[in-house]
């Protein structure tokens, strides 16, 4: 299986969305994912995808989408960027055609949670306050990551957080 980096912003407990939302929108962390993933490809749930703007796929990147949902590949048939999987050995078959870039898992959290055992780095923007969240992203420890690396603290709107690296131990 090829190896992903998984990217995401998360709360003091592991929160990353409410009702379909992002749980916060900073500037600094948008420009990180946006520097980080272009050029890329981005796998991503249904929901993710219809969470931007205009239900768009992201440009300069290849969009890989789970779903189950056959007809929403008509729905994209005009974008040439974005390819729709239902499982793993789809998944595995689209990225043997981009071996020579980088793979990010963006979300949602049952994208994270059922391949995060695939993930040999973690970009993560933790923030030190807790929001009201539905959706969580995994918790690394148990997983075997360890933090490579972090920044210094930032602050957003009384918002402390920081850029930290996981990788595999």
């Amino acid at each position: 299986m090829y190896r992903m980096i998984a990217i995401a912003c998360v709360d003091a407990k592991n929160g990353i969305g409410k009702n379909g939302n992002l749980l916060i929108s900073i500037p600094e962390d948008m420009k990180f994912f946006r520097e980080s993933t272009k050029d890329s490809v981005i796998i991503m749930g249904r929901k993710t995808l219809f969470s931007f703007k205009d239900k768009k796929p992201l440009k300069n990147r290849i969009n890989i989408v789970f779903t189950k949902n056959d007809k929403l590949k008509g729905e994209y048939k005009d974008c040439d960027n974005i390819f729709f999987v239902k499982n793993e050995a789809e998944l595995e078959k689209i990225l043997e055609n981009y071996k020579d870039k980088k793979v990010f898992l963006i979300g949602g959290a049952s994208i994270y949670n059922d391949l995060i055992d695939k993930c040999d780095t973690c970009l993560i923007t933790k923030l030190d306050k807790s929001f009201d969240a539905d959706t969580f992203f995994p918790d690394l420890s148990k997983h075997g990551f360890i933090v490579e690396s972090e920044s210094e603290n930032n602050t957003y709107e009384n918002i402390n957080y920081k850029f930290i690296k996981y990788i595999r131990g």
